[in-house]
């Protein structure tokens, strides 16, 4: 049986930051993952690679006032802890803050790592000051999306590879923690056949032998349940967002399996807050598939006219942009497994993004030409590529055409055209004043305060049958499965607690697993940008703290 000094399950990017940290310590580090090699990086390889960063240079370039205090409320209000088991998710919380306001970009910027200077505005909220939703845009983008975050790390590891203090062992899966008394000293598992399957694509799980692996310690790294839906309804919050929808898409590869919960459940860990998740309402099915199911979101500007099902304009806070969780709440009270957009080439020109690395090439591939582009007067190549070939969207010049469209593709027959008009004509007639009483309306002219909306993400205000300004455009919108906000409870040293709040000796855990951080530092709701760096706070702490 091979011995190391630490152990790390899953190679993704907490993963990957938790190893280097250690090895760089002069700690003998393995990394398994059940993955094979083109998939160093895990699923953040697919992210935009948004950051969430508190008072940054270029939130102050963009003429955004943002402070430690006003971070705190709006991740308080956002996250609205109100468990026994939430004192340590709390204390997460305030510590990432701290990083995330104080050494987490220079941390960051010395590595290479370089934002784009126009920050973005996600989960706005909508109600109140105190309630959920950030206040201010703190959505930085980096410089080569999710790849370009994850570039220094891999590097990091591959040079540590290289001088013999950290080794990967891909294709390995583990089934069970090893325990010596109380403590954990090592894992166990099945070698799986290799498989040249591309990155993201599902991959064999036939096993051609087993393994056992010694270690003074283990971290858990594996991240979390968005790839098993079986997983994702068992855990579904039905109390406070209705009946799971009989149809949902995958935001995430197959391998976001969430084995390794329950296998350092059995160890002894103990797992918090498991109906807290973040699911997307605006997934659309990729027309040219990676992974099974596999669902693309769109980033929308505020512009958009949306309904349910049948055609029910959703009111505020469920506009385009605002507010995740509460949409969805809303949907489910509705009975609607989807939703529509309906909105104008203006629109979708200035305000559809679409989420993650390959989706954006420009910003991926650091491709300035490219980039410019998307001042330009056509959609960018990739939603182009959508409007064509995808299957959720239709295209039509007259209202008429466009609903029968929609019916089309849904199968339902549910939307009445005229139903729909009257609906959007009263919004329409909203926007013969620079002052309206229509919550979006007004919330639309709001966004345009800001610069960067207004360079760059919100259309001007306009009417939407308006025919100078279309062709209209409908977009079928699934829930798309994304993020765990619960997990295993670690103190934070990154130390696993067991059901009486002690750690689990030679057990660390970081990354989604963990809820980001103590079992679940987001609460009930997300501010964006803030799962890579939970990921990187997270792995930072137990490959800083891992005790051998």
């Amino acid at each position: 049986m091979d011995g190391f000094d630490v152990i790390v399950v899953g190679a993704g990017l907490a993963g990957l930051v938790a190893a280097v940290e250690a090895a760089e310590r002069k700690l003998k580090v393995c990394v398994l993952d059940q993955e094979g090699e083109q998939n160093l990086g895990g699923q953040a390889f697919w992210s935009l690679g948004g950051l969430f960063f508190i008072n940054s240079p270029e939130q102050r370039l963009m003429r955004i006032h943002d402070s430690m205090d006003l971070a705190r409320r709006d991740w308080l209000g956002s996250a609205a802890f109100d468990r026994d088991e939430d004192l340590w998710p709390r204390r997460w919380a305030e510590a990432y803050l701290h990083f995330a306001a104080g050494e987490k970009r220079s941390w960051l910027h010395q590595m290479g790592m370089r934002w784009f200077p126009v920050v973005g505005w996600a989960e706005r909220g909508g109600e109140k000051a105190d309630g959920h939703g950030n206040s201010v845009p703190r959505f930085h983008v980096t410089w080569g999306t999710g790849p370009g975050v994850l570039a220094p790390f891999v590097k990091w590891a591959l040079a540590l590879q290289e001088a013999g203090s950290l080794t990967f062992k891909f294709r390995h899966q583990v089934d069970r923690l090893i325990r010596q008394g109380a403590a954990v000293t090592g894992v166990a598992g099945t070698s799986l056949k290799a498989d040249p399957v591309l990155r993201g694509q599902r991959s064999s799980r036939e096993g051609v032998g087993e393994f056992e692996l010694k270690a003074g310690a283990v971290i858990v790294t594996s991240g979390g349940i968005g790839g098993n839906h079986d997983l994702v309804r068992q855990n579904w919050p039905v109390a406070r967002l209705g009946t799971p929808p009989a149809s949902m898409v995958c935001g995430v590869p197959a391998h976001v399996d969430g084995r390794m919960i329950a296998i350092t459940e059995a160890a002894g860990g103990n797992v918090i807050n498991r109906d807290r998740m973040w699911h997307y309402t605006e997934g659309v099915k990729n027309h040219d598939p990676i992974w099974p199911n596999h669902g693309i979101r769109i980033l929308p500007g505020p512009s958009s006219f949306w309904c349910d099902a049948d055609g029910r304009r959703l009111p505020a806070p469920a506009m385009p942009g605002f507010d995740t969780l509460g949409t969805l709440k809303i949907l489910r009270e509705r009975g609607s497994d989807y939703s529509w957009f309906i909105l104008t080439k203006a629109i979708i020109k200035k305000e559809f993004a679409l989420s993650g690395s390959e989706q954006n090439p420009d910003l991926t591939d650091k491709n300035i030409p490219l980039l410019l582009k998307r001042l330009g007067k056509q959609p960018t190549g990739p939603i182009q590529a959508f409007m064509d070939r995808g299957e959720d969207f239709a295209v039509r010049d007259t209202l008429e055409e466009l609903v029968a469209a929609m019916n089309g593709i849904s199968g339902e027959n549910r939307l009445n055209v005229e139903y729909i008009r009257t609906q959007i004509e009263a919004r329409d007639a909203q926007m013969n004043n620079r002052f309206s009483k229509d919550a979006q309306v007004t919330a639309i002219r709001g966004a345009r305060n800001y610069l960067g909306d207004k360079l760059m993400r919100t259309a001007k205000p306009h009417r939407l049958l308006d025919p100078g300004q279309g062709p209209l455009i409908a977009v079928r919108l699934h829930i798309l499965t994304r993020k765990t906000l619960g997990g295993l409870q670690t103190d934070l040293k990154g130390r696993v607690l067991d059901e009486q709040g002690q750690p689990v000796p030679g057990l660390y855990a970081a990354g989604e697993v963990a809820g980001f951080g103590g079992g679940g530092m987001h609460g009930y709701n997300a501010l964006e940008g803030t799962f890579l760096g939970g990921c990187l706070f997270s792995g930072r702490v137990a490959g800083q703290n891992v005790d051998v």
